[in-house]
This record gives structure tokens, sequence and C-alpha cells, in this order.
């Protein structure tokens, strides 16, 4: 079921969604590796989709974490509401951008960790650049991990082209660490990044 809806989803709306098959294990493996879980508060998830992702961090992160998963799909977020039973998680149904006012109206000032399965690329730069300020503005120490499928497309001029999401990256982080999955599909970048930065240092 979990395949068929995200097939569904990924035919009807291929920007919002930016993939073609959920993620498979050894992609979520490395996206969680490189995260300090093991006494993680808050965690924030981006573009969960049908949970892959999701089911693994809530078998490691502690009894006392939260979990603030942001999907924009309500069909996928109904999907992981009645799917994944399990007190720790919140969907969150906001883009993306609006990270730091969703998770402070929580009660949260910072998060330990985050995970995006965003396809930045095929954002608008202006709405990615208001996710990523916002997003290094409550991370700190944290860790954030990004994958991004082998191709790198990104959408500008109306036109479809190559994305260099590492160069964007270390703008807003000191550190930032990038290894290919091949056992997915299709293969992806997984990028560590570490020692946020408190805004861009230049343009794009």
């Amino acid at each position: 079921m979990a395949l068929t809806t995200f097939a569904s989803e990924a035919i009807a709306d291929f920007r919002t969604v930016g993939a073609v098959a959920p993620s498979s294990r050894y992609l979520a493996q490395a996206m969680l590796g490189p995260l300090p879980l093991e006494r993680a508060r808050v965690v924030v998830e981006l573009g969960p989709g049908t949970g892959v992702m999701t089911e693994a961090l809530l078998e490691v992160l502690p009894r006392n974490c939260h979990l603030l998963a942001f999907e924009i799909n309500s069909r996928f977020a109904s999907y992981l509401r009645e799917n994944v039973p399990d007190s720790r998680l919140t969907v969150v149904e906001a883009s993306a951008e609006l990270i730091r006012q969703e998770v402070q109206k929580r009660g949260y000032q910072q998060v330990d960790a985050v995970v995006s399965s965003l396809a930045l690329g095929l954002m608008p730069d202006r709405q990615r650049r208001e996710f990523l300020d916002g997003l290094v503005s409550i991370l700190r120490d944290g860790v954030l991990t990004q994958f991004q499928y082998l191709h790198c497309l990104q959408m500008k001029d109306r036109q479809i082209r190559r994305f260099d999401l590492a160069r964007l990256l270390r703008q807003y982080f000191g550190s930032v660490r990038q290894r290919i999955i091949w056992r997915n599909l299709p293969p992806a970048f997984v990028f560590a990044c570490r020692g946020p930065r408190s805004m861009a240092r230049e343009a794009s």
C-alpha cells in the first residue's frame, strides 16, 4: 500500500514529492548514521512521504524524544497518522520554510537533528533560502542530513539544469561531507552537515 500511495502521489505532483519511489533501507541507514540520536530530545524530519525514514528514526530515538515530521502532501500526512502510531511523532502539515515558526510554536527553541528528503533543487530559490535560514537558526550544534539523487536536477528560469547542492550547503554549514548510496532507486548522494552558520555567506 505504501508503494501504491507513493507512486500515485509522485505521478500527480512530482515537483512536491520529488521522487519516483520510497527511500531504500540503505539510504535510510546512511541518513541516520551521522545523527546524534542517542540523547536527542527534538528531531525534525522533512518530507517523510510514506514513512520509511520515520519508522527507522522511531526505532532508535529515545522514549522521551519528540519527532516533528513536516509533510505538505495531505495524503502522505494522513497515511503517516494512520500507519505510524507512535506518541513521539507529530505530523506537521506545513511548508519547509516555516520550520522555525512551527518548531517554536510547539515550545522548542532548538532541535538536535534534521533529516531532510526535500527536493531542494525543485524549490524556488527564495523558498529554499528561507528554509535554510530558518533551519540553521534552530539547529545550532545539531546535524543535518540531506539526500539528493545522483542526477542533481534544479528548476531555474523554467528550465531543468544540474544543481550544485554541495556548494549551497557549504554556505550554511562549516562542514559538509558526502557519500554515494548506490543501493537506492535512483542512486543518491547523502550530505552530512555540521557547524551551522547564522546566515549564508554568499549568493548562489
